[in-house]
């Protein structure tokens, strides 16, 4: 099912982000974070998939979309780490979600107060030095030479476009600081444990089902064990 939910703005106004649920009547609800950025595009697929095993054995999943992303009206370079992760909060209580799937970057976005999955998380700063090394082979293609240390620095004071996503200058340095905290109550997954190639670095976005399937099964295991 497709919706919308109301998701807050630093600003105290609220903008209407898309939501799609698969699964119903179930006694445990899940929320997916997905990763950021180019990332998001070449998984959000992939992750259908997995919500779709999930919803086959009664467990209801909810994939929002925050500020910024996809067909969202906000700008993105107005975005940042912190307020996304207050919106995840916000969304999380709001639906009374039992628990949360974040894949690679979408780590960094989940409340350590709740009990998470972490599929193959990714720092902050792996994120911004991937991107910024493409955007450098990008330039060097079309003729012009940039350094990594000139592309930073306009991050970090007027914000800058990688890849075609357009990153202000406080989300730039929220990315260079950010990592996955250890917390006792978040289970990593690594690509390892689910099988095959990662999905995220294929050039087109991808779908694959027995991957699927593994990490499905990972989590309904893992919900399985007492305690």
């Amino acid at each position: 099912m497709i919706s919308n939910w109301p998701c807050p703005l630093s600003d105290g106004r609220t903008s209407d982000e898309l939501l799609v649920t698969h699964g119903t009547g179930g006694e445990k609800r899940i929320l997916i974070i997905p990763p950021l950025f180019g990332e998001h595009n070449a998984m959000r697929r992939q992750l259908i998939e997995v919500m779709r095993r999930l919803a086959d054995s009664r467990i209801e999943t909810l994939l929002p979309d925050l500020p910024g992303w996809n067909e969202s009206v906000e700008p993105l370079q107005h975005q940042t780490l912190a307020h996304w992760r207050d919106a995840i909060r916000v969304i999380a209580q709001t639906l009374q979600v039992s628990a949360v799937l974040a894949v690679r970057s979408g780590a960094l976005l989940v409340p350590a107060e709740l009990s998470a999955w972490l599929y193959a998380p990714q720092p902050g700063e792996q994120v911004l030095r991937t991107m910024v090394r493409a955007r450098i082979i990008a330039s060097r293609e079309a003729g012009f030479e940039e350094t990594s240390e000139a592309v930073c620095t306009e991050g970090r004071t007027t914000g800058v476009t990688l890849g075609g996503w357009q990153i202000g200058p406080e989300l730039f340095g929220e990315l260079e600081n950010a990592d996955v905290a250890a917390n006792p109550a978040h289970i990593i997954i690594d690509q390892a444990m689910i099988g095959g190639p990662a999905l995220w670095l294929r050039a087109e976005p991808d779908e694959d089902a027995a991957q699927a399937d593994a990490l499905a099964t990972t989590i309904l295991e893992d919900m399985a064990v007492p305690g």
